[in-house]
Order: C-alpha cells, then structure tokens, then sequence
C-alpha cells in the first residue's frame, strides 16, 4: 500500500472513511435492533426520562430528537423549566403530552424519573444534579459538569453519598474523527506521546454568540475556560490518556465588551445596527424568537444581547500551559474572533507527529471528510480521511445510541462520567485561577480528586 505523501490507497480509503471511522470503532447496534436478543425492542423496558431546562439543546438533541429516534427506549414522564412560556413551547417542540413543572423537585416527587437530563444554565448544574441524585435519578448532564470547585465537589460527594450515576455528554469524543485519532494513538503510530499544541479558533459568528448571551458572565458559565474548553480538555485527558497535573494561564478580554466602539443592551433596539458588523437579528430565525423572544417577558432574558456590552467579564483570548501526570506537555489556546472555526492539533510522539487541522466554517475545500496526518520520523507520511457526519461531526447519534439503547458497547472508553466531567473543568477552573495568580495551579488542590498517572 502506497503510504508517501499526497497518496492514499482505495483499500485505506475505504477502511477509514465510513461513518464509524476505522477497524476497531465500532457500535453494532444493528442486533439490538433487530430485535434477537435480550435489550431488543420487544424486549426493553422504556426509561422514565425527565428534562430541566427548555432552550436549545434540551428541545432538540435531548428533546424532538429522543421522541423522533429513541422512542422505542425512553418515554417523558416530565418537563421542567423556570420560564412558563418556554416550558409549555418546549412541550410542543419536543412532542409530548406529559405534565409540566416550575417547580423542579414537585416534578421529581410526583413523576419520580429513573433519568434526569439537565440543560439548564451552567451554574445551576450542580444543584440538579445533587437534588436530581438524592431523589432517586440517574443524571445525564451536558456539558460543563460545574463552574467551579466546590461546585464540583458537591457532585462527588453526591454521586458517592447517594449511589447514583451522572453521564456528561460529551459528544466530541463520539466524533469519528477525533476517535480515529485516539485509535491511532493507543496504537503506537507515533511512539510515546510526550506533547500536544492544540489550539481552538471561535469565529466572528458562532464566538461572538457566547458574549450575546448569559455566557458572557463569569459567574453564570465559568468563562470559556469552562463552558467552551472543557469539551477541548476532555478530549486531550482521553487522548492522552492520564490526568492534569497542573495549569498554567494567560487570558484577557479585549475584543469584545467594553472595547466596543458603541453598545446597546440587545441587538433589535441598537441605534447603530448599520454599522456594526455584529448585528444580530434574531427575527430572521424563528425558532429563536419562539422560545426567546416571545418569552422575555417572563425572565427579562435578551438572546440577541449586544457583544459590547459593559458587564460582558469572561476573557476572550485564552492560553494554557498544561503538565499531565505521564508527563506529556499541552500548549492550548483559544481564540474567540477568528475568521474561520476550527483547530489545529498537533501530536509530538518518540517515533513521529500526527498532524489535524479542521475548518468548521469557511472552509478552503469542498471535501467531505476530515483528514489526519501521520509522519514518522525518517520515514514516510501517511493520511487517514474520515468521512464527515452530521451532528458535531457525527458524534451526537453514536453518544445517544450509547446512552440510551440498553447492551450498545464502548470499546473506546468515550462514556464519561463524574470524574471525567470533574478533570475537564477543572482545568479550565485552574486556568482561571492561575490567571489571577499569575503562578501555576495544582489540580490536586482544588477538590478531592486526585490525578492518576495512567487511565483505562
């Protein structure tokens, strides 16, 4: 097989561009399916299913996405969200005909779920999360686990006082690519891993979206360091395959917020919409103003918030030094107004470099898949194309086959759970500590969890 730069066998094509991406990733769920074994269709009992918090994501990919695809498996026993108008559109959205809640723990007595899924703001994750647990659920929570240490804590001291499970969704880890490259990795391709760059890039679209909303405050998501990045740090502790050790950071705002040339407090009543370049407008998008805009009233909440605005106080340009447990070194960065989306990552082993750059939006190809690059010291360079998916590169369905068809296996270790979603923030949490510092930060001091050299 013809393994020189610029070249690639059909043979190679074919084994790694399908949608699960490789030889060994692998989620058969063709026989569960099919209905011939204990965990079949006939044969499952459908999961009491609970959902907190009624936007975007707990009304699509937790929502119409379950009762559309994973019907078979999960019936909603209740709904729940702090706006009244939005609870009763979320209903509607999702496609269900079960009770509805203000009152979160009045839901957890009266429908009594065996899972609660929890989309709510990230700074009430925690509560739902200990309080979902102590009334008899198993939790299933998107990310960023918490937004800060203590926070975090209570999570583990909840898991281990009550028995009870969480789930953090991280999806990334469900992408075929980026499981390709954890395959190539536990595989040897380039010896020992002992450093990674890996530098994240947020568009002038889809970045300046986080300071138009409640992530702009500290307070309310933990900054980017946490609600954004610790998708990023989650993947490098599985791909490297130990724990953090310890963080060292930079970080400021000075593109966004205050450094606006003029401000409004939300798009659709700005003087200055033809002149800014960030001018939203959300009537343009209806399911926005359906569960937004209709709904103000009830909370005070602008979804098309002014980017510039004066209270915006999370960073917008961010970078880390990280040292792991097995030694491998981290530069990460994250930048929050780049021209295009995307990464680049860049693996440094003993016997060569693995080598991804992805361009999310703005593309300079019309390919349909996503490519990695292996170059062996003295030797030659191979590539790997990996055909795109739908739904963060393919991720979403292969974690939600996972999380909800009984016997579907996870031979690559991506289901996470409290430990793995405490490890990701709390890098993002030292991050923001070492900043205010100005001096490294040990994981080991923040909370109880102590860092192991090498994971399963």
């Amino acid at each position: 097989m013809k393994t020189e730069a610029n070249t690639i066998s059909r043979r190679k094509f074919l084994a790694v561009s399908g949608a699960i991406a490789g030889t060994t990733i692998v989620h058969p769920t063709s026989h569960i399916l099919a209905g011939n074994r204990p965990g079949s269709r006939e044969s499952v009992k459908k999961t009491r299913l609970a959902v907190v918090g009624l936007g975007i994501r707990g009304t699509t990919m937790w929502g119409n996405s379950l009762t559309k695809d994973y019907a078979d498996y999960v019936e909603f026993v209740g709904l729940c969200d702090h706006n009244p108008g939005r609870l009763e559109l979320g209903k509607k959205l999702i496609g269900v005909d079960c009770p509805t809640y203000l009152d979160f723990e009045l839901m957890m007595r009266e429908t009594k779920p065996e899972q609660l899924i929890v989309t709510t703001d990230d700074d009430t994750h925690d509560y739902f999360i200990e309080k979902g647990m102590e009334m008899g659920a198993d939790i299933i929570c998107e990310k960023p686990m918490a937004i800060d240490e203590k926070k975090i804590q209570r999570i583990i001291d909840a898991e281990k006082r009550t028995g009870r499970k969480c789930r953090i969704t991280f999806n990334y880890r469900y992408s075929p690519h980026r499981a390709k490259m954890w395959e190539l990795l536990r595989g040897g391709e380039i010896g020992e891993l002992t450093s990674v760059d890996f530098h994240w890039y947020l568009d002038t679209s889809h970045g300046a979206d986080y300071f138009r909303r409640w992530h702009r405050l500290v307070e309310k998501g933990g900054s980017l360091w946490v609600h954004k990045a610790s998708h990023h740090f989650d993947l490098l502790n599985w791909w490297i395959g130990s724990d953090p050790e310890s963080v060292y950071a930079l970080g400021d705002l000075e593109f966004y917020g205050k450094n606006g040339p003029f401000r409004s407090d939300n798009c659709r009543n700005c003087n200055h919409k033809k002149e800014c370049d960030f001018y939203f407008d959300i009537t343009k998008n209806e399911r926005l103003v359906k569960l937004y805009v209709e709904n103000e009233k009830y909370d005070g909440y602008h979804r098309d918030g002014c980017v510039f605005r004066n209270d915006v106080n999370i960073f917008d340009k961010m970078a880390a030094t990280i040292k792991y447990m097995n030694g491998v070194q981290v530069a990460y960065s994250l930048t929050t107004y780049s021209p295009y989306e995307g990464y680049r990552i860049a693996f440094n082993g003993t016997k060569g470099r693995m080598d991804v750059w992805i361009q999310e939006s703005n593309p300079t190809t019309d390919a349909n898949y996503d490519e990695i690059i292996v170059t062996k010291n003295f030797g030659k360079r191979e590539y790997y194309h990996i055909r795109q998916g739908d739904g963060h590169g393919g991720g979403d369905k292969l974690l939600k086959n996972q999380t909800f068809i009984p016997g579907t296996p996870d031979p690559l270790h991506q289901a996470a759970g409290v430990r793995d979603g405490a490890l990701a923030c709390l890098v993002g949490i030292a991050a923001r500590k070492s900043i205010a510092s100005g001096v490294p930060v040990m994981i080991r001091d923040l909370t109880s969890l102590q860092p192991m050299v090498k994971k399963v």
